[in-house]
């Protein structure tokens, strides 16, 4: 080859590099057409007013019961719901994952409803009025206005929801009298039971109960108000129910809203985070059932509860528990790693990938996924962040066996094996996958600072400092890669297609490949309208990659691309067309709103926006990302560190933040260059 031609091979070299930098930065995204508002209040509402027909589905829990509503607005504005009513502390037998008992209550079964002896709603017999749909709202409770060219009388609300602490899921109308004239409205009483079979019930026969409540007929003076309702009840002794009032389990699910809602509350100019924020926090939190085995966070979506997984809480749920405040979700963190710390061993064999039917069985059906990658990574993170010291002496046990068990998986090119990872063989991983090794590696920093605290020998700190270091240059040397034209990772030794989880290192501190990777996750071959693909070239998508990427490129330092994906992502998650949380998957599970996913959610902003790394019981790393376009964001009422306080960034200049930690009523000013590092003791 001659000089010339060598030069031209440059130029064309360099022209395709600037040409691929720039297309990942400009890469078009899908144009997004809201089907939902954001209320003043938080809440959103879709208004009906076209773009029919339309079906979606949400799931609202409690600790006794998961309520999950499909609901369709037909052509013709008529709305059909289906109530499929979960109750995660009954159980079927043999024992295993789902074997929980769940009924689904179609309109049909539901009793007949009349204003001025009008039949509402169609009856194939005997006709009726027709409600049309005009619109629903979402903000912890699922609630539907209607309305009718004939029916001009009455207003009609119809709220569902969970009970708060028991078995039962509620149902009610309420209607409210706007006329100048006396209305009749009806409810006919209504009582239906089903009883489980008395073999195949674990112990004893269970029995679901859905039944009218405060029916009969009312008469309504003009401007006055009456609510009907319909219970859904689990219970082993059908003729003692438990007494419910449908308007103080309102009152109470409003005030577990509240509850989980008042810590942590993000505030910046972008009013969709803030509010995909809140929501996410109201999904991770509230889906935390009471077993017999303790507080247990349960994914949802019609299969996963009472029971833990190492990667949805041990992984990412519980580390953002330990900012939340939240009283029972940190009981429900501190009881997953009791239950998985009960099956540690002098063998070193693998902890179950999940303790399920209330903590009666296992399930091992994956193998070593990276499981104990998972628990440390997540329980030292935990302890840390939690800031108390009795907390995290009782987790240590299991952090350090955890931390062996992964040291006595290395091989001969210094990084773990697991027999698979978190998606269980649906995708090839190898004999070594990048997520075990980067959750590995972060675990072994987080335990040289957790060792700190609990006063450990130096030599056991020093162990864990150079083993992380050992592993960071092996993860470089087995898995970096120049896949696609892209100077990434493989996911695997022997992949040559691009993956989601490419995005690990960028979570875990590694930043030495991160313009490559960041151009990749943010490409055509990878970012599809609804986030990452599992895989370049294929449907399939899993929120959780998505959710860690953003995170991981915010801490990268890739403000302005992270956010950018971030808005659009959270729009589309919040106010498009299946709302209002982050999803599981598609096609596998038809996008259910997983629950743990909506805490990744949450540690974008603690972890990526915010740049919070804990380091002590009472200190962390802060490398505040404030995008160029905002003057301030700030994060308040945070429990974390064993204090509560408020942490705020304001822009100060061109170049300067001021970053302001305010607890006790006494604030605390550090002013730091944008994307740098401060530590922070509280």
């Amino acid at each position: 080859m001659n000089f010339c031609s060598r030069k031209h091979c440059l130029i064309i070299f360099f022209f395709l590099v600037q040409l691929r930098l720039v297309s990942a930065q400009q890469l078009v995204l899908p144009q997004q057409n809201n089907r939902w508002a954001l209320q003043p209040d938080g809440s959103i509402t879709w208004n009906i007013n076209g773009r029919l027909p339309h079906a979606d589905h949400i799931e609202m829990s409690g600790e006794k019961v998961s309520l999950w509503i499909a609901y369709n607005v037909d052509a013709e504005g008529l709305c059909h719901l289906s109530r499929t009513v979960v109750f995660p502390t009954f159980r079927t037998l043999p024992d295993d994952t789902r074997s929980h008992i769940a009924y689904t209550f179609d309109d049909n079964a539901l009793p007949r409803m009349y204003v001025d002896d009008e039949l509402l709603w169609p009856d194939a017999a005997k006709g009726g009025i027709n409600l049309s749909a005009k619109s629903i709202n979402q903000h912890g409770f699922m609630r539907i206005a209607y309305r009718s060219d004939r029916l001009k009388q009455v207003r009609i609300e119809h709220s569902l929801f969970p009970s708060t602490d028991k078995p039962v899921a509620i149902e009610t109308y309420k209607f409210t009298n706007v006329s100048n004239k006396p209305v009749s409205v009806v409810m006919e009483h209504s009582k239906r039971e089903v009883t489980t079979d008395t073999l195949k019930s674990k112990g004893a026969p269970h029995t679901v109960i859905m039944q009218s409540v405060n029916d009969g007929r009312k008469i309504l003076r003009p401007g006055q108000s009456y609510t009907f309702a319909i219970n859904y009840q689990a219970t082993d002794h059908p003729q003692s129910l438990i007494p419910v009032r449908p308007d103080l389990e309102e009152q109470a699910r409003q005030h577990r809203i509240d509850e989980i809602l008042v810590p942590l509350q993000l505030k910046t100019p972008d009013s969709v985070l803030n509010a995909m924020f809140a929501f996410a926090k109201i999904r991770a939190t509230e889906s935390i059932f009471k077993t017999k085995s303790g507080y247990m966070h349960g994914p949802g979506g019609l299969s996963y509860y009472a029971a833990i997984w190492a990667n949805d809480q041990a992984e990412y749920v519980n580390p953002y528990f330990a900012f939340s405040g939240d009283r029972i979700g940190n009981l429900s963190a501190m009881n997953a790693y009791r239950l998985f710390a009960g099956y540690m061993n002098p063998d070193y064999r693998p902890l179950p990938s999940s303790i399920v039917a209330e903590g009666d069985t296992v399930w091992k059906g994956a193998g070593d996924r990276g499981d104990q990658a998972m628990i440390a990574y997540g329980a030292s993170r935990y302890a840390l962040t939690l800031g108390n010291a009795d907390s995290a002496k009782k987790l240590w046990p299991l952090i350090s066996w955890c931390l062996e068990y992964n040291l006595r998986h290395i091989n001969q090119q210094g990084v773990v094996e697991s027999q698979s990872d978190e998606l269980e063989g649906r995708f090839p991983s190898g004999k070594a996958n990048l997520s075990t090794n980067g959750l590995y590696y972060d675990a072994l920093i987080s335990a040289s600072f957790l060792a700190q605290q609990l006063h450990l020998p130096k030599n056991k700190i020093k162990q864990y400092t150079k083993r992380a270091a050992a592993l960071k240059d092996a993860i470089e040397k087995y898995f970096g890669a120049d896949i696609a034209g892209y100077h990434t990772y493989k996911y695997y030794e022997t992949n040559t297609m691009l993956r989601s989880w490419i995005c690990v290192p960028l979570t875990m501190g590694i930043y030495d490949r991160s313009r490559g990777t960041i151009d990749a996750l943010f490409s055509h071959e990878l970012w599809t309208a609804d986030g990452l693909a599992t895989q370049a070239g294929n449907g399939t998508f899993w929120d959780r990659s998505t959710l860690y990427a953003l995170r991981g490129v915010l801490q990268a330092g890739e403000t302005e691309q992270a956010v950018r994906f971030l808005k659009y992502y959270s729009q589309r998650r919040l106010l498009g067309e299946h709302v209002p949380y982050a999803v599981e998957a598609y096609p596998e599970g038809n996008q259910r709103h997983l629950s743990a996913e909506s805490g990744l959610y949450c540690r974008i902003f603690t972890e990526g926006l915010f740049g919070m790394r804990p380091t002590s019981f009472n200190s962390f790393y802060c490398t505040p990302r404030l995008p160029e376009a905002w003057d301030h964001m700030s994060l308040d009422n945070i429990h974390a560190f064993s204090t509560v306080f408020d942490l705020a960034v304001k822009k100060k200049d061109g170049s300067h933040l001021l970053v302001t930690i305010t607890r006790n009523g006494r604030s605390y000013r550090y002013v730091v260059k944008n994307g740098d590092t401060v530590k922070i003791s509280v």
